[in-house]
């Protein structure tokens, strides 16, 4: 039980004072998304008329030129750029804007999540309120 509060203890020291910054969460997620979504931009240039063998292998290229640029030399994300200049995927700035949409990697994390805290979470919440109380400045 020790154990069990000290680590609970520490659990509310960190959450109470975690700080998050979405602009940091969304920088590094543009910087892996292109990556993400590369089959996506695969299928959209065969659907144009691309040879898929031709299509996977230019892909396959920029993208490791791509990684290397990032891991190595740690510039930003430059796949959306080599894609747009290669003729051979024939996609414009428009097109890839459209499948680099973030909501379509999501799948149904967001409803899922709801459904969690509305069918787990909430319950037990409702059923040890006189027990928990406050936890720091957060009611339960």
């Amino acid at each position: 039980f020790l154990t069990c509060d000290s680590i609970l203890e520490l659990y509310l020291n960190v959450s109470a004072n975690l700080v998050v910054y979405p602009k940091m969460i969304e920088k590094h997620l543009m910087d892996e998304l292109p990556f993400m979504a590369s089959e996506n931009i695969l299928m959209q240039a065969v659907k144009k008329g691309g040879g898929r063998q031709v299509l996977h292998e230019a892909i396959r290229r920029h993208s490791q030129a791509a990684g290397k640029r990032v891991k190595e030399e740690g510039l930003d994300n430059d796949l959306l750029s080599r894609i747009l200049n290669d003729p051979v995927f024939d996609l414009d700035q428009a097109e890839l804007e459209q499948i680099m949409d973030v909501n379509k990697f999501v799948g149904r994390a967001p409803e899922q999540t709801e459904e969690f805290i509305n069918e787990v979470i909430k319950p037990i919440l409702e059923t040890y309120e006189d027990v928990l109380g406050m936890v720091g400045d957060i009611k339960i």
